[in-house]
């Protein structure tokens, strides 16, 4: 096995360990598609719960390149409304808005009462990305470690719920999905020039990580790392665990009936199929 962020063994049994936690064998997918759509399900109820109450929710999901954040969004907001559930990505920063106090871009997307958003990498790239690759200078870096637990203080004073996920995978598990992403033409486009950086720095990164963690895995904003070798366990794990943090109650709506069909105009006729551009089939 592969060393996962620096702290990836393997046990006498061959069974991995990650700071002493033995891991189970890979999830069946039979397992993972029943425990998917309870979890789905249980995540629209959440939703609506936010919904009516007025809640206001952060989830931040960060971690290694190729650690299967993406997948575990995509699953998470596949059955919820967008609007209420937005998914937040943002691209390199601007040049107005490296102008700008760093925090200021990502504020203009936390939550309205009644939502959730989810950011795919959020502020914590300059601890991450911007430190190794040289993007920020060192009294950047510094100042941002001495701000973000004071910045994510004021949002949960506010009362917002923030909840933050690290995505954690072991080297070998990161080098098999790029050679599978290098390989698969719909998928190469995943592989972007931070990526490939990412490849020959593997412990700076490592290094980048645990400093993060010791300025910001704090009591009242933690970090829960998210074990990514397996891509179905750590969704169901992910998303269960999310479903523990609000308490909801279940306000799905009764089934209604439905309005009979408008009954047919006699004297409207309509224009002739042959008049129409359709798209052709072609299987």
């Amino acid at each position: 096995m592969g060393k996962k962020d620096g702290l990836h063994t393997e046990s006498s049994n061959g069974s991995a360990e990650t700071n002493g936690v033995k891991h189970q064998k890979k999830l069946k997918k039979k397992a993972y598609d029943a425990e998917l759509i309870r979890m789905q399900t249980e995540l629209v109820k959440l939703a609506a719960w936010v919904k009516d109450r007025g809640l206001r929710v952060v989830a931040l999901f960060e971690g290694r390149d190729a650690a299967g954040k993406g997948g575990t969004i995509k699953r998470f907001t596949e059955f919820l409304n967008p609007r209420g559930a937005p998914v937040v990505a943002l691209a390199k920063p601007s040049d107005q808005e490296k102008g700008q106090w760093y925090f200021q871009r990502y504020i203009a997307h936390l939550p309205s009462a009644g939502e959730m958003v989810i950011f795919d990498r959020s502020w914590y790239n300059r601890a991450g990305v911007e430190h190794v690759m040289g993007f920020c200078t060192e009294q950047e870096y510094r100042e941002f470690l001495r701000s973000v637990p004071e910045f994510e203080r004021m949002l949960i004073r506010s009362g917002i719920v923030l909840v933050k996920y690290w995505f954690s995978v072991s080297d070998q598990a990161q080098e098999h999905r790029f050679q599978a992403r290098n390989h698969s033409p719909i998928k190469r486009w995943k592989l972007s020039p931070m990526d490939l950086e990412s490849r020959k720095r593997w412990f700076d990164y490592s290094k980048a990580k645990d400093e993060m963690f010791k300025y910001t895995d704090l009591q009242d904003s933690p970090w829960w790392v998210v074990d990514a070798d397996d891509k179905r366990r750590a969704r169901v794990n992910c998303v269960n665990h999310f479903l523990r943090i609000i308490p909801y109650e279940d306000l799905t709506p009764k089934a209604v009936e439905l309005p009979p069909p408008q009954e047919p105009d006699p004297n409207y006729v309509r224009p002739p199929l042959a008049t129409l551009r359709f798209v052709p089939n072609v299987v």
